[in-house]
């Protein structure tokens, strides 16, 4: 995240939150006593908290992109479809829908709520979450967060894998342009 973007959001630059945290001591705290502090002491918002609490432990090289404080990797791709929830809820939750666009994956459905969350776990026995939103009658999202992953180098296949996936799926789900020749 960009200096300017931050401190637009937090009042604060990146050398600020840096000199702020490291004088609190931070550096010795987990994330969320971090999150925390940010949130409480300096009434950041939710979001921003966590972008400030994160930023933070990478310039400190607590962690490195992609991965978390505990140091498993993890590799999140999101995407907004042209489609309402109920039609691009079922495209993941239907077997039959799903391979249509993720091919012949053994995966496990461990919990699903309607048009809001599923969890999985993937053929290796990793994790991975799906969260849906509305984004208005006719447009939805997907996020998915694949977490436990060995290393950098298996984020970047899996955001790889995930960012083609659900390019299918948008030319799946995508409706037929009637208006071109």
């Amino acid at each position: 995240m960009s200096d300017a973007a931050i401190q637009a959001k937090t009042g604060c630059t990146w050398k600020r939150w840096v000199w702020a945290l490291d004088k609190a001591g931070a550096h010795d705290w987990s994330h969320r006593a971090i999150a925390a502090h940010v949130r409480e002491k300096y009434e950041v918002p939710s979001w921003w908290t966590q972008a400030v609490t994160v930023g933070y432990e990478r310039i400190k090289g607590l962690r490195e992109i992609g991965q978390r404080r505990g140091g498993e990797f993890e590799a999140g791709k999101s995407k907004v479809f042209p489609v309402p929830l109920g039609r691009l809820y079922p495209a993941f939750h239907d077997g039959c829908i799903r391979r249509r666009w993720l091919g012949d994956v053994r995966l496990t459905v461990r919990t699903a709520i309607p048009d809001k969350s599923m969890r999985l776990t993937w053929p290796d026995g990793t994790p991975v979450e799906l969260y849906f939103l509305a984004r208005g009658a006719a447009k939805s999202q997907v996020a998915v967060q694949h977490r436990r992953l060995a290393d950098k180098a298996a984020v970047e296949r899996m955001k790889t894998y995930w960012g083609e996936r659900l390019a299918a799926l948008q030319e799946m789900l995508a409706p037929p342009d009637r208006g071109r020749r």
